[in-house]
């Protein structure tokens, strides 16, 4: 069977936040290697509709291209997943192309993940050096620790467990499995778990790690394969470690 010559793309566009969103279909020539970025970088060199009609060139976020910076997150054929990776040899056509929806929309595929980024800051997901006093080298992590510790610090923060996460929605305050994940992450650095329990007290809060229904949709989704529902169990244990410790001791 002979290879199509062109590509149809369907985008789901959106002006600004308050505007009502529609869809438009785009016809590309095919080429070899093609990714969804570079579907909506031609579109944006000639942006025409399918059926003729002059358009504005569709905005979305991207950076690296290599699926490490997480600003390319978008729903792609229903799934959510990384623009940059997502191959156009390997979707079905018409490729159908969707802004994030459990963030508020900016423009077209662009959306707001400042939300993630607030959590984060609740959770306290940092190590405090105000430079008050020399930490000299720091401790040292042993090659298990770091072991266990990589996987966790690939996050990008790209949103897509939220995105899949049942107990993301409007009626929820739920974090979500990248925050709670970052949060075991800080509790196992040496320097960083003199704050644990300050992160476990955030973390037992409204939106909490209490609040996962244990979907695991967040673990099947995840662009760089983070371990997040050891990591929800993980900080559950901890949290109640916490919580039992504070009702004997104070």
């Amino acid at each position: 069977m002979a290879e199509k010559k062109s590509i149809i793309v369907r985008v789901r566009r959106q002006a600004t936040p308050k505007n009502r969103p529609h869809w438009e279909e785009f016809e590309l020539a095919r080429r070899p290697h093609m990714n969804v970025i570079i579907c909506l970088r031609d579109i944006a060199e000639n942006p025409v509709t399918r059926d003729g009609k002059q358009t504005t060139p569709v905005c979305y976020d991207s950076n690296c291209l290599e699926e490490v910076c997480g600003s390319c997150a978008m729903v792609i054929n229903g799934r959510a997943r990384m623009a940059c990776s997502a191959l156009v040899d390997q979707l079905e056509q018409p490729i159908h192309i969707e802004p994030l929806s459990k963030f508020p929309v900016v423009r077209d595929l662009a959306v707001d993940r400042s939300i993630m980024f607030e959590n984060l800051k609740r959770m306290k997901a940092w190590i405090p050096i105000d430079g008050t006093y020399d930490l000299g080298e720091g401790p040292r992590m042993s090659s298990d620790e770091q072991e266990k510790a990589y996987p966790l610090s690939r996050c990008i923060s790209c949103g897509n467990c939220l995105e899949v996460c049942p107990q993301v929605n409007e009626h929820s305050d739920f974090i979500g499995a990248a925050i709670i994940s970052q949060v075991r992450l800080f509790n196992m650095h040496p320097t960083g778990t003199m704050h644990a329990r300050e992160r476990l007290d955030a973390v037992m809060g409204p939106g909490g790690v209490a609040d996962c229904a244990n979907a695991q949709n967040c673990v099947n989704i995840c662009p760089k394969t983070i371990p997040l529902t050891e990591s929800i169990a993980e900080v559950n244990r901890q949290a109640i470690r916490r919580a039992v410790s504070g009702l004997l001791f104070g």
